[in-house]
């Protein structure tokens, strides 16, 4: 018998999902976010919208019990819709930011001075009371942060890095040379691919900065045109594709008088910058080879910019980064990821502290000597926990899920999507989620009209996870149900787990149009350990699909009413270059497939992500091959959409454009649904609603024809 997985079960209303799922932007509206907990542990600070369907930010602050709004765009003088910088406008399509008014924001050590940007407008509030007020600025403003002590709010505006205190004394510490130049913000690698997604770090004492500056003048120019408004000039973005150059990345230490002192490190070997930060023991970066097989952690001196090594890490296929590493505890100790065989360890001053088979996800921060970060028992699970010296590894989080949090001042916030959705809230103490004094934040998310059912499984040798999603209204063995694989099957996503994501929701909504879905984590998906992960090193296709079509064999034998005389396959990004492989390799398998902006020539794709996992296509070419879809067209047999936003400058559109040339000239026949104006994913509401009815009436009039024909 199959059980499935769900809270409550209200009346399903399928006809309604797209609509919802487009104006709540993917579930997200209404969801707290981005949490700061001031340092006595009292306060915290988030984000949220006033509902699951608005989409303008809000600052909260939580204390006491008690929620409060500390600045609302809408009543803010001046505050209303305006141009975005461009600057900000790429940093949100890197974050995938979907919402709008307040979306990020930086505070002072004590959390009382709060700074963000609005419309490229700079505006500050104090959290002790009185109304948000705007600071004179050169704008449009980029990445405000203010100063440690709280006197001084530094930004960028038009690639020039500015410090402003609060009367509105403004000076440009440093001012760009050029139009390739920029300081203060990360490049389109570091931003896309490493993570990192800030230019510049404040010293403690708050006089000085540690800078980076950018050159892109070596890095290949792209152009994004938009075809349905032939009178708009196309715009010209820098994108570094594999094999050719990146940005050369400087750093600086700039003092608020501006002298600048540089930063002296090998960066011919070591060009990429993936970290950097400034603590009470002074500056530091993280680089990186080209080959991404040695990462150095570098103390630097502050006097003189010289560096030193403080740590190397190596791997023969590549060294994982893993988010909020390093980091220093207060006594100096470094707390730094370490992989062995089939476990990513937490080590603090060069000792593991975390058992084998607990798979380390991140570094959240670090208090004193505690150091909180995320791990998995379970690869089903992400979640937080603490570890202190003399106490060793407590687990915070304890219903199922995955998890993330910020601590301070003895408070916790864990913020996680479980099986419920996404949930947030303040744990004090050294309590567990669901003991008092554990207080839930107020999530103003709609709730889907649509409730995912998932039945987990364990499939096939490699005991590969995989979610089977089934009609509400189907009963077991009544009849057998069309197949749709419905995979991300990449680095870095999961999509089998215990947690009710957006994704989970879209796999059931396809479940009720009358699918059988199947959604599979297979080799090179995170949270199984660094030899899982590099299974895939020098071939991003072959083990991928493998796993794909083992997993639905030992599902098709397992479950009876799966019908595998008709298999469909979607995807988006990865998914859907895999989705499209599908259709290529295995059309005995594979009778119909959707590709959402599919990654089809992996040359093209960016350096630091594509070389991680291929080589440099000038050394290792073979990779590439192999790992494309261009070449391979003329193997296409089953029916196939390509859908591929024109205006993607992660994937561009170029990957889609020259397959389907391909596919073309081979005399093989296809669909393409080119998306205006759409970026990697589509922004416009009534698209995203489309775009689920398209996918589905093409699945189902594919399989349709298949079956008469079969």
């Amino acid at each position: 018998m199959l059980s499935s997985t769900v809270t409550s079960e209200p009346p399903t209303n399928s006809a309604d999902f797209p609509r919802q799922f487009a104006r709540s932007r993917r579930f997200s509206l209404g969801v707290p976010r981005h949490f700061t907990v001031s340092p006595d542990g009292r306060r915290v600070l988030f984000v949220r919208t006033v509902s699951g369907t608005d989409p303008v930010g809000r600052l909260w602050q939580y204390e006491d019990g008690t929620e409060r709004l500390l600045a609302d765009p809408a009543l803010l003088v001046g505050a209303g819709p305006g141009a975005v910088p461009e600057e900000e406008r790429l940093l949100r399509e890197r974050t995938r930011e979907r919402s709008v008014g307040v979306v990020s924001y930086a505070t002072d050590e004590a959390a009382r001075l709060v700074a963000f940007a609005l419309s490229g407008a700079l505006w500050a509030v104090r959290t002790d009371g009185g109304t948000p007020f705007s600071v004179p600025a050169a704008g449009p403003v980029i990445d405000p942060r203010p100063s440690p002590d709280g006197r001084y709010i530094a930004y960028v505006s038009r690639r020039c890095f500015h410090v402003v205190d609060l009367a509105g004394t403004d000076r440009q510490l440093a001012g760009a040379e050029g139009p390739d130049i920029s300081y203060g913000l990360a490049e389109y690698v570091a931003a896309e691919s490493m993570n990192r997604l800030r230019g510049y770090w404040w010293a403690p004492d708050s006089r000085r900065v540690l800078l980076a500056r950018v050159d892109t003048s070596p890095v290949e120019q792209r152009y994004i045109g938009d075809p349905a408004d032939p009178t708009k000039p196309p715009q010209a973005i820098r994108y570094p594709a594999a094999g050719t150059p990146n940005a050369e990345v400087s750093l600086q230490l700039l003092s608020l008088e501006g002298e600048r002192v540089e930063v002296e490190w090998d960066r011919k070997a070591y060009e990429y910058v993936v970290a950097a930060g400034w603590d009470t023991h002074g500056p530091y970066i993280t680089v990186q080879s080209r080959d991404q097989r040695i990462v150095r952690t570098l103390a630097i001196d502050p006097e003189t910019g010289a560096t030193e090594v403080l740590h190397e890490r190596t791997d023969p296929a590549w060294v994982e980064l893993v988010e909020g590493t390093p980091a220093r505890t207060a006594s100096g100790a470094l707390v730094l990821p370490e992989d062995e065989a089939d476990t990513r360890y937490l080590t603090v001053g060069g000792r593991r502290v975390t058992p084998s088979g607990l798979q380390l996800r991140a570094v959240l921060g670090v208090e004193g000597e505690r150091v909180l970060f995320t791990a998995s028992e379970d690869p089903l699970e992400t979640h937080v926990w603490c570890h202190e010296p003399g106490r060793g590894n407590r687990r915070l989080s304890r219903d199922p899920g995955r998890y993330t949090g910020v601590a301070r001042g003895g408070t916790v916030v864990l913020a996680g999507v479980t099986p419920r959705g996404d949930e947030a809230g303040v744990l004090r103490g050294d309590g567990a989620a669901g003991d008092p004094p554990y207080q839930a934040l107020t999530s103003l998310a709609e709730e889907p009209s649509v409730i995912p059912r998932p039945v987990h499984l364990t499939l096939g040798e490699r005991q590969l996870h995989g979610t089977l999603f089934l009609p509400s209204w189907h009963e077991e063995g009544t009849g057998k149900l069309p197949v749709l694989l419905d995979p991300y099957g990449g680095p870095g996503i999961q999509c089998a787990g215990r947690a009710r994501e957006w994704f989970t929701c879209v796999s059931q909504w396809f479940a009720e149009q009358g699918f059988a879905v199947l959604v599979v984590d297979g080799r090179g998906t995170p949270n199984r350990g660094p030899a899982w992960e590099k299974t895939i090193h020098g071939d991003q296709l072959t083990p991928a699909l493998e796993d794909q079509v083992d997993a639905l064999r030992a599902a098709g034998e397992r479950i009876g009413d799966l019908d595998l005389t008709r298999v469909a396959i979607r995807g988006w990004s990865f998914g859907g270059f895999l989705a499209a492989a599908a259709v290529l390799h295995h059309p005995e398998i594979f009778h119909a497939a959707v590709a959402g902006a599919p990654p089809t020539d992996q040359r093209m794709y960016d350096t630091h992500w594509k070389e991680r996992y291929l080589g440099h296509p000038e050394e290792q070419p073979e990779n590439y091959v192999r790992s494309s879809l261009i070449g391979h067209g003329h193997l296409l047999r089953r029916p196939l959409l390509l859908v591929h936003g024109l205006a993607d400058d992660n994937v561009a559109a170029a990957h889609t454009l020259r397959f389907s040339a391909e596919l073309l000239a081979a005399g093989k026949p296809h669909s393409v649904l080119p998306l205006p104006g759409a970026t990697h994913l589509p922004a416009d509401d009534t698209v995203n609603a489309q775009l689920l009815h398209f996918q589905r009436d093409f699945l189902l009039k594919a399989l349709e024809e298949h079956a008469d024909q079969g």
